[in-house]
């Protein structure tokens, strides 16, 4: 199971999915960065020491970032889906599949 960091718009009910299936989720808040505004590199510097992988809405910025350094634990760039539930089960699929996360940037689309 995977090691993420939820960015601060990331969708709680996905979180609380993702750790029913046994991945170890840390949200913003609960890390004590909620309501910071705290920089895009930043929250990903954060999670890179924390040896986790962002998980964002954001996904231009943290694509960007990504293209700029490879040097992270991973970064799973979502669309908005308010299927939270489905969410879940996309990122869950998409991680099960990689022997690690480190330096890889992972797209995951809602449903057509």
């Amino acid at each position: 199971m995977a090691n993420f960091y939820a960015d601060e718009q990331f969708p709680k009910a996905t979180t609380i999915a993702l750790r029913s299936v046994g991945h170890d989720v840390l949200t913003v808040q609960e890390a004590g960065n909620g309501n910071r505004k705290i920089p895009d590199p930043d929250v990903l510097a954060f999670a890179t020491a924390q040896n986790r992988a962002v998980l964002t809405l954001n996904r231009y910025d943290f694509i960007r970032l990504h293209k700029q350094s490879c040097r992270h634990a991973g970064i799973i760039a979502c669309s908005e889906n308010n299927n939270f539930e489905r969410l879940a089960q996309k990122i869950d699929a998409a991680v099960c599949q990689l022997d690690e996360l480190n330096e890889q940037l992972i797209r995951v689309y809602r449903d057509a």
